[in-house]
C-alpha cells in the first residue's frame, strides 16, 4: 500500500497493483477540482429553460443555478459567465454553482482594490439601523455609523434615506463579511483644503458666508467653509442677548465679519452686529443726563435692572437707585421684566458705552417731603417695627423709620434694661432729636419727652467747655462717652484735626478723653462734643502766647515749646 504524505490534498489510499496512467489522471483532476471549491471561476452556459441554466465549468460535472441569479441578464446558449463554485460535489455528485455569488466575489475584490487606493464610489442609503445606517455598494451591503454621515450634525436623519453619497471604504473584513464606509471622510478631506485656501486670503473686515456648527452659553461656533471662527454672543446684536440659542439655530447660513484674526493661533473672531449700524451712534438726543425717558426692563440682576431705550441701547439701574426709602433692595421687588418705566438719566460713559438710570428720582422723595413737614423737637407717635440690641425702630410712614438710640431710651435705667420694656407693633411717643437727609436718618427719644429730665441733665455744662468724659461704646461713626452723668456723643469727623486720625478704632472703651462742648440742647438733653475743636483752640493759643508766622516763629516749633511747658507741667 502507497499512502499519500501531508501535501497530496487529502487523496484516499490507493492500492498499488490499481496505480495505472489512468487512475492517476483521474486522481489528479479530482485534486484540481477539489481546489476550486470557493473561487469564481469561468463557465460556459450549455443550456437554459424557465427555472434554470446548466453552466459547464470545465469541472467533474456541469452545476445547475437558478434563473433569478441572473436578474434581467439576457442568458443563452454559448454564453461566457463567471460563476462562484459553492460545493464541488453533493451527496447526489453534483456541483452547486452560483451567479449570485460571483458577482459579489467580484465586487468584494474590486471594493478592496478600492479601499487600498482610497478611490470614492458612490454608496446608497438603504435604512436606518442601529448606530447608523444601511448602504448599498455596488450590490454589497455596507455600514454606515451616524458619527460618518456629515461634518455637521444632521437634524433629521430619516430624509437621508434613499439619498446617494459619495462615500470612501474604511474597513472590510471578510471573515464577518462587514465593510464600513464614510462620507464624512471626503467632506473632511475637501474641507482640508479649502481651510488652507482660505487661510491664505483671510483678513479682518472681511464679509463671509457660514454655517452654524454649534451653539454654547458663551457664542457660536461658525463653520466658514473648512475654518471655524467664534461669533461671540456680545457680537451678535446690539441688543442684549442672553443666550445665542435665542437668535440662532443649527445649521443656519449667516453673514458674519472677521473681527480678528490670530495667524499664529489661527483663531477668527467673528461678528454680525458689526454689519448693523451702530445704535450709540444714532441715539436719540433725548438721552442725555438730566433728562427723564421711558424705556422697557429687559432683564434683572442682584445689583440692577436693565433698560432697554431704544433699540441696541440699554441702560443701568443700579439697585441703590430704585428707592428712596430701600437701599439693598432686590430689583425684583420694584419691577418685573417686560415693565415700561419712566427713569432719570444720570450719567452717559460714551467710552466704557454706559448709562447710568435711576428710578427713584422719577417719584417724590419721601425724606425730603418729612424734612419739610416736620422739625428736631417735635412729637411723632408710631409703631416700633422692630427691636435690636442697640435700639428701637419706629415706622413714620412713607417707608420712612426713625430709630430710638439706647441711650436716649431712659433716664433712669441703662438702655439695656430700659429696651426690655418694649415690643414690635407697640405704639409709642418719641421727640425727633435729629433729622438727616443726606444719610437719610432721623433720630428719635423717648427718654426726652421728659423735658424737665433733660434740661437738668445738662446743667453745669456750657457751649465751648471743656471736659474730661470716658467712653462707653464704640461704632464706625461716633463715639458714645459719658459726662457729668450724662451721655453725649463725638462724630467720627470730630475725633481729630488730622483726617489719618478720624478713626473711632484708635480708642477702647474706658478710656478717658478731652474734647469741647461744641452744642447743648436743654429741650431733647443732647450733648455734642468735639476733640477736632478743642485741638484747633489749643493751636490757637499756643500760636497767641509764643508768637505767629509774622514774627518768624514756625508752627512746628511752637506747637513743640507748647507741648514741652505742658509735660513739665505734669
Amino acid at each position: 500500500m502507497v499512502k499519500k504524505n501531508v501535501f497530496d490534498f487529502n487523496l484516499p489510499e490507493i492500492n498499488e497493483n490499481d496505480f495505472n496512467a489512468e487512475n492517476f489522471e483521474s486522481l489528479f483532476d479530482d485534486q484540481k477540482n477539489a481546489k476550486v471549491q470557493g473561487a469564481v471561476v469561468k463557465g460556459v452556459v450549455v443550456s437554459t429553460d424557465e427555472d434554470c441554466v446548466v453552466v459547464d465549468a470545465g469541472l467533474k460535472s456541469e452545476g445547475k443555478i437558478s434563473k433569478r441569479e441572473f436578474g434581467n441578464d439576457e442568458i443563452k446558449v454559448g454564453d461566457l459567465v463567471d460563476v462562484f463554485v459553492d460545493r464541488y460535489e453533493t451527496r447526489d455528485g453534483s456541483i452547486v454553482l452560483s451567479r449570485e455569488k460571483a458577482r459579489r466575489e467580484e465586487v468584494w475584490v474590486k471594493l478592496e482594490k478600492i479601499q487600498e487606493e482610497g478611490t470614492i464610489i458612490k454608496g446608497r442609503l438603504l435604512d436606518r439601523i442601529k448606530g447608523g445606517f444601511s448602504v448599498d455598494v455596488d450590490g454589497l451591503i455596507a455600514f454606515m455609523p451616524g458619527s460618518q454621515i456629515d461634518i455637521v450634525p444632521v437634524k433629521d436623519l430619516n430624509a437621508m434615506v434613499g439619498k446617494e453619497l459619495d462615500v470612501l471604504v474604511l474597513k472590510m473584513d471578510r471573515v464577518r463579511s462587514n465593510i464600513i464606509v464614510s462620507h464624512r471622510a471626503i467632506l473632511e478631506e475637501e474641507r482640508t483644503k479649502q481651510r488652507a485656501e482660505i487661510i491664505k486670503t483671510i483678513k479682518v473686515g472681511d464679509v463671509l458666508d457660514g454655517v452654524v456648527k454649534n451653539i454654547t452659553d458663551y457664542g457660536v461656533f461658525v463653520d466658514l467653509g473648512g475654518v471655524d471662527g467664534l461669533l461671540h454672543v456680545t457680537d451678535i446684536s446690539w441688543k442684549r442677548i442672553f443666550n445665542p440659542s435665542e437668535v440662532l439655530s443649527l445649521g443656519q447660513n449667516i453673514k458674519v465679519k472677521v473681527i480678528s484674526y490670530d495667524e499664529e493661533s489661527q483663531k477668527v473672531s467673528l461678528g454680525m452686529k458689526q454689519l448693523e449700524k451702530d445704535p450709540w451712534e444714532a441715539m436719540s438726543s433725548d438721552i442725555k443726563a438730566g433728562n427723564k425717558v421711558k424705556g422697557k426692563v429687559t432683564n434683572l440682576a442682584d445689583y440692577g435692572a436693565f433698560i432697554e431705550l431704544e433699540t441696541g441701547v440699554e441702560g443701568l439701574i443700579h439697585s441703590s437707585e430704585l428707592s428712596w426709602t430701600n437701599k439693598n433692595i432686590h430689583p425684583s421687588k420694584v419691577v418685573s421684566i417686560g415693565d415700561e418705566v419712566e427713569v432719570l438719566v444720570l450719567e452717559i460713559d460714551e467710552v466704557k458705552r454706559r448709562i447710568s438710570l435711576g428710578l427713584k428720582q422719577c417719584s417724590e422723595n419721601p425724606w425730603a417731603k418729612y424734612g419739610d413737614s416736620n422739625k428736631v423737637g417735635d412729637v411723632i407717635k408710631g409703631k416700633i417695627k422692630n427691636v435690636t440690641e442697640f435700639g428701637i425702630f419706629v415706622d413714620l410712614g412713607d417707608d420712612l423709620t426713625g430709630m430710638v438710640h439706647l441711650s436716649d431710651i431712659s433716664w433712669e435705667k441703662s438702655g439695656e434694661e430700659a429696651i426690655k420694656d418694649f415690643s414690635k407693633d407697640q405704639e409709642i411717643e418719641a421727640k425727633i432729636l435729629d433729622i438727616d437727609l443726606e444719610n437719610q436718618r432721623i433720630s428719635l427719644g423717648i427718654k426726652q419727652m421728659d423735658e424737665s429730665k433733660a434740661s437738668s441733665s445738662v446743667e453745669g455744662l456750657r457751649k465751648g467747655a471743656t471736659v474730661t468724659c470716658v467712653i462707653k461704646a464704640i461704632d464706625e461713626k461716633e463715639l458714645t462717652v459719658e459726662v457729668e452723668g450724662t451721655e453725649a456723643t463725638i462724630k467720627k469727623i470730630d475725633l481729630s484735626k488730622e483726617r489719618s486720625e478720624q478713626r473711632t478704632d484708635r480708642f477702647a472703651e474706658g478710656e478717658k478723653i478731652d474734647a469741647k462742648v461744641v452744642s447743648v440742647e436743654k429741650k431733647t438733653g443732647k450733648i455734642k462734643l468735639s476733640v477736632k475743636a478743642l485741638e484747633a483752640d489749643e493751636e490757637r493759643k499756643a500760636m497767641e502766647k509764643y508768637g505767629s508766622s509774622e514774627t518768624g516763629a514756625v508752627l512746628g516749633d511752637i506747637l513743640g515749646v507748647a507741648l514741652e511747658e505742658a509735660k513739665s507741667k505734669k
